[in-house]
């Protein structure tokens, strides 16, 4: 007879929680995408949207939306702009619809975009733009245009690197001397002519594409046609197509080269300037996989061997103050020890020498101990908040592709770590025989914060006066003071509470009642002096991978080298570690 088994009902309701979770993880698993990233499938001849971030520069850091410039808007809506994250706001996005129309699969030469004829001040505002250096940003398919640019190995063995340039210039300034309009200023030339190649990648077994590139060729041509041409009739029309828009610069059979004649723009001309503004789609099969797309531009920010050297140096670094810590216990320490705890030194009357006479005076409040406590307060919810951020960045949850998570995940982490800060800040000030922990808390909540948003509407009160698409709104700032007010504040109060409510961290030695005086320090002990030497050596740490971030914050580059970031990170962890406990060291040697 075959046993039989009996389960308690508690044990059935485990069984049935645990079978559901492993269904739902597995339909999980099959489906997962990160969000903001899921691919898109186009079928051949479907239309696709082309879409405009902003206008960008290296020289003056101010974005500016694209429409600021009359550039061809017809069939645009001008009032509707695509729903922006929090971050992708304060980063000065602005992501308006375009009139390029391209269908997926049908190569296009010559489409005639539109005709336009610009006055004096429209093209004196062209032309301070290209003076700027300033870039345009068209997304398709949620990717950025780019220009190719291939880069060979030095040492000629290795294959050509393809490399991107995020954006394309609205115009160039010529470089020659010689060549110089009216006035004598150099030409700027326009970019009204625009050649896009698609990359794409084709599922056979679902007769389905995905776009995996999009690289653009800017050219100046300056069109012209005999006839008289109505070009209301044009936009998005190939030049010559059923006999009409013809041009003589531009068809189907003669595509722009550059041997062309090109646009220069003189803004100190008088009357009417006729811009016609064209483009060819051009679509290529590609290897490329969509999970890989973003390679090419990571690629372009990256040079390995430049981060291993850094993180080499200054893993070399850390083992020097790491040898000096070690001769420092060592030696010192041993020889201390020694001889405090020889017979000699045991004899009555003996005084105590070395830094064991400060033993009674190290743990003393320090004069603004309230301070000291909302500082650590506030690094331990950065430091935190740092933690939290690198793990997801690491583990790919902030992808490039999801514009402005970064930032959005750095304030909201931020914002919810409140509470790590507020029970360090109270747990300090209580060790400090401190009693007021509401108004430490509330310092705690609002000191670093508060001169942060400070600082940040006083500098978006001068990017207003630009006129730049930086300046975030004011129901922007109304929900970063509420992330603030409504989540953080309460959040750091929280954890003071808790905080000041646990035991008092004891000390390990008591504390004189009477402080003993401290002797003439030497001059490289004073404040100015530890300050110096604390804060160089663990910027000497981190100064190059510092160097390259602040770089891609600064020209519009995309950063995604977190794992060397981590590693630098580790770095400076230690490397402060063990400059205070060298500082320290010799402070209390000294006094």
């Amino acid at each position: 007879m075959a046993p039989s088994f009996s389960m308690s009902p508690s044990s059935k309701t485990s069984a049935l929680v645990l079978a559901l979770t492993i269904a739902l993880s597995a339909h999980s698993v099959a489906a997962f995408y990160l969000p903001g990233v899921a691919p898109t499938d186009y079928e051949l001849g479907e239309a696709m949207r082309v879409k405009v971030e902003a206008l960008t520069s290296v020289k003056t850091q101010l974005p500016y939306e694209y429409y600021v410039l009359p550039f061809c808007h017809k069939g645009v809506n001008l009032q509707q702009q695509d729903a922006l994250n929090l971050g992708e706001v304060l980063r000065g996005s602005r992501i308006y619809d375009t009139p390029y129309s391209m269908t997926m699969g049908e190569d296009q030469t010559c489409k005639i975009l539109c005709q336009a004829k610009y006055d004096t001040q429209e093209i004196q505002a062209f032309a301070l733009m290209i003076e700027e250096e300033y870039r345009v940003n068209l997304l398709l398919d949620n990717l950025p245009v780019a220009m190719a640019m291939y880069a060979e190995d030095t040492t000629g063995a290795g294959p050509t690197t393809k490399l991107y340039d995020t954006g394309y210039p609205i115009g160039h300034e010529e470089k020659d001397t010689k060549r110089q309009t009216r006035g004598g200023k150099r030409p700027l030339f326009l970019f009204n002519h625009l050649r896009f190649t698609i990359l794409y990648n084709e599922d056979k077994n679902r007769n389905k594409v995905r776009i995996v590139g999009f690289e653009v060729e800017p050219y100046s041509v300056h069109h012209t046609y005999v006839n008289q041409v109505d070009f209301s009739q044009c936009p998005n029309q190939q030049a010559g197509e059923h006999g009409n828009c013809n041009l003589q610069t531009c068809s189907k059979q003669h595509p722009v080269g550059v041997r062309e004649q090109p646009m220069i723009i003189d803004p100190r001309q008088k009357g009417k300037t006729e811009v016609i503004w064209t483009y060819d789609v051009t679509f290529q099969p590609s290897n490329i996989r969509w999970s890989t797309r973003w390679d090419t531009y990571l690629q372009s920010a990256d040079d390995a061997e430049v981060h291993w050297f850094a993180i080499l140096n200054s893993f070399m670094l850390v083992m020097f103050l790491s040898g000096l810590i070690a001769m420092i216990m060592v030696r010192t320490l041993r020889r201390d020890f020694q001889r405090y705890e020889s017979k000699e030194m045991l004899e009555e009357g003996q005084e105590e020498t070395g830094w064991k006479l400060v033993h009674g005076d190290v743990f003393r409040p320090p004069i603004l101990a309230g301070w000291l406590t909302v500082m650590v307060g506030t690094g331990t919810q950065l430091a935190v908040s740092m933690v939290f951020l690198m793990s997801f960045a690491c583990f790919g949850f902030l992808s490039p592709a999801n514009r402005g998570a970064f930032m959005q995940a750095m304030l909201f982490l931020f914002v919810f770590m409140g509470m790590f800060g507020g029970f360090t800040s109270a747990r300090l000030f209580r060790m400090f025989k401190g009693t007021r922990w509401r108004s430490n808390g509330l310092w705690t909540a609002m000191l670093f914060p508060g001169i942060s948003f400070a600082i940040f509407f006083t500098l978006n009160l001068f990017i207003w006066g630009q006129k730049s698409s930086g300046a975030v709104p004011f129901g922007t700032l109304f929900a970063l003071l509420l992330m603030w007010l409504g989540i953080s504040v309460p959040l750091v109060l929280c954890g003071s509470f808790f905080g000041y409510r646990k035991q008092p961290i004891e000390h390990p030695v008591r504390t004189n009642q009477i402080p003993r005086q401290v002797p003439v320090q030497p001059w490289f002990v004073n404040s100015v002096c530890s300050i110096v030497v604390g804060g160089v050596l663990p910027f000497g740490a981190v100064f190059v991978e510092m160097f390259y971030l602040l770089s891609s914050i600064w020209l519009h580059q995309v950063y995604y080298l977190f794992g060397f970031l981590v590693l630098v990170l580790i770095i400076l962890f230690l490397t402060c570690c063990e400059v205070t406990i060298v500082l320290t060291y010799f402070q209390l040697c000294c006094e």
